[in-house]
């Protein structure tokens, strides 16, 4: 029985696969507020910027910690754990964080170290540097690769936000067999605050072999501490909705997205500031 559901497992992920759901060795998109925003946050700063886009580092001031957990079509074995810490620096932020995701029967994990540093009040730019290992079985083994990633940050005019990153500009490649290249994923987006209480962003990614994914989303602060967030992707059609608390240096967000044909997926996670 146990097999099977593990024949089950892999079955229902290479179906994500093909609905770029969740792809390989791709920059998984983690963190739950971006989650609950169909994750359009690429021009959004905070903790999680270290894996949407690492020019959002610079605009943090004090040192964070993170933990990250997504529950996939309520199916451990396609589960996501990750864990990240920033420090910001007079000579600029530096971010290190590690991800793991599936079972012991396929697996894989990805290191990154990350650096970004304000060029102006209201420009950044990032760098950082991953480790990708695939583990498959115990007869097939492990491979790794490393890739890096880019990210610019700006806000031209006062309340409008972009934000730009690529991940893996240089097409790295997991094996030389089949030509296996890690993908190569652009990201571009734009943000509006209309006031300290909502903001409205819309982003697209595009993968080299595949169409644009569209995204959208909005924040809004209903009470001193609550936030609500929800957004909507096309390409494939999900639906997502999610809440933050912040108490003090806590914070906690909780959201769901919804799939075409698959169960609902959750995702928590919790940061904190250190003063």
């Amino acid at each position: 029985m146990k097999k099977h559901f593990q024949i089950l497992c892999l079955i229902v992920f290479f179906i994500a696969v093909q609905n770029k759901s969740f792809a390989g060795s791709e920059n998984y998109p983690l963190g739950a507020r971006s989650s609950g925003m169909a994750n359009s946050t690429v021009m959004i700063s905070d903790l999680w910027s270290i894996y949407h886009n690492q020019a959002g580092l610079a605009y943090i001031k004090n040192i964070y910690a993170g933990t990250y957990f997504e529950n996939r079509f309520n199916i451990a074995e396609l589960g996501i754990k990750s864990v990240a810490f920033v420090l910001p620096t007079n000579s600029g932020t530096f971010g290190a964080s590690v991800t793991y995701f599936g079972y012991s029967k396929y697996n894989e994990s990805k290191f990154g170290l990350a650096y970004a540093k304000s060029l102006s009040e209201h420009f950044s730019v990032g760098l950082q540097f991953d480790y990708l290992n695939t583990c498959v079985g115990d007869e097939y083994g492990n491979k790794g690769a490393f890739v890096f990633e880019l990210g610019l940050m700006a806000e031209p005019v006062e309340n409008l936000l972009i934000g730009a990153h690529v991940y893996n500009p240089t097409r790295s490649k997991f094996a030389v067999y089949q030509d296996e290249r890690i993908p190569t994923v652009f990201r571009f987006g734009i943000g509006y605050k209309f006031s300290e209480k909502v903001l409205l962003t819309v982003e697209t990614d595009k993968e080299l072999d595949y169409k644009p994914t569209y995204r959208t989303g909005i924040e809004y602060r209903f009470m001193k501490n609550f936030h609500l967030r929800t957004g909507i992707s096309a390409k494939p059609n999900q639906n997502f909705f999610g809440i933050g608390y912040v108490f003090k240096g806590l914070s906690i967000d909780v959201a769901f997205s919804t799939h075409e044909v698959l169960p609902m997926t959750s995702h928590f996670s919790i940061n904190y500031k250190f003063n």
